[in-house]
């Protein structure tokens, strides 16, 4: 059943978390063709998501305000027998990422975007790469390349409030009742305190292959060992979270579970508004340990680009059409700010 919508509060309430991944949603239609007569390319998408969040020169296009950060993953060994991907058995694999707020203002403070996100590099020593980008939320609103359309439509700011019509929003919603799911977690979700408390999500589904060339579906999740604390409810600092976070790690270093979700029989694969049932069995693969932080943009992770399809042997890309859409529109982002930032460097 879905869950119905009451009022401006809940309306805006779902366009700040869903605005965070307005950009992934319009890579998503771009992937699929299927807007208009005139194919979209990345470079109209980013175009657009430009014209409707704001345009800050030499930042990322989406998640601009971030801090990178550095550690490992300590693998349990127990994904081992599902995926061939060294990364579940090298005993410590060194990782660089990045926290980050929804949104394309680099300006925005860290406590006014429900959405966070977590995107990771790790290396592991047979030379191969496994990058994942990961949020807050566990499912997205829609699951096709017309809603996902209609979405950022929805989400567009009125020029007068430099908000979303809540009526319009209110209209989307209630036009899609595949959105429950992503409405319920909005209804329940409560922002912790700290990026080292937040759990993130892979959204997607990929494959895990074994050494028999088995493959099973996997969603991915990090859930912090931090204990949960509701963010307050009045914030004067604008780099809240990033202050929180340096000083967190000063103590010590902050850990997560990464958590595998198997998929039975059934479960949407290649639909990322779908949850799989809460019983699903899981597969505690191993330990994140982030250990370092390092300048905003000045640190390892500035120069990554954190496409979800640069993945090692051993796992692979679900038919899901949006990870081939995030990245060709990351990879438009990434190629964009490059220039800007070599521009601006140009002119100092």
């Amino acid at each position: 059943m879905s869950t119905p919508l009451h009022g401006r509060p809940r309306a805006l309430r779902l366009a700040a978390i869903g605005f965070g991944l307005t950009a992934l949603a319009a890579g998503f239609a771009y992937a699929a063709g299927w807007i208009g007569a005139e194919r979209l390319t990345p470079k109209r998408i980013i175009d657009t998501f430009e014209a409707q969040a704001g345009h800050y020169p030499g930042y990322r296009k989406n998640h601009a305000k971030g801090l990178c950060v550095s550690g490992y993953f300590q693998s349990s060994g127990a994904a081992a027998k599902l995926s061939t991907a060294r990364v579940f058995s090298q005993a410590r694999v060194p990782v660089i990422g990045r926290f980050a707020i929804g949104g394309a203002n680099p300006h925005s403070p860290d406590a006014s975007v429900p959405t966070r996100s977590l995107a990771l590099q790790l290396r592991s020593d047979d030379g191969q790469q496994w990058r994942t980008g990961m949020n807050t939320p566990p499912v997205l609103a829609v699951g096709t390349p017309e809603a996902f359309y209609q979405q950022v439509l929805a989400m567009t700011p009125d020029p007068a409030s430099g908000k979303p019509d809540p009526a319009r929003l209110q209209a989307f919603f209630a036009a899609h009742p595949e959105s429950a799911a992503f409405r319920q977690w909005a209804k329940d979700y409560k922002a912790s305190d700290s990026f080292a408390s937040s759990s993130y999500n892979s959204i997607n589904a990929f494959a895990l292959i074994d050494a028999a060339g088995k493959a099973r579906y996997v969603r991915w999740s990090l859930l912090p060992q931090t204990p949960f604390a509701a963010l307050p409810a009045q914030v004067d600092d604008n780099d809240y979270l990033q202050h929180d976070l340096r000083q967190r790690l000063n103590q010590g270093p902050l850990r997560w579970t990464l958590q595998l979700t198997l998929a039975a029989a059934g479960d949407a694969v290649d639909d990322p508004s779908q949850p799989w049932p809460a019983q699903r069995p899981t597969v505690n693969a191993g330990t994140l340990v982030i250990d370092q932080v390092d300048a905003a943009e000045q640190g390892a992770c500035r120069d990554l680009n954190f496409d979800p399809l640069i993945l090692p042997s051993g796992i692979q890309p679900s038919a899901d059409p949006i990870l081939a859409a995030r990245s060709a529109a990351y990879s438009e982002s990434f190629n964009r700010r490059s220039r800007e930032a070599a521009q601006l460097g140009a002119r100092r």
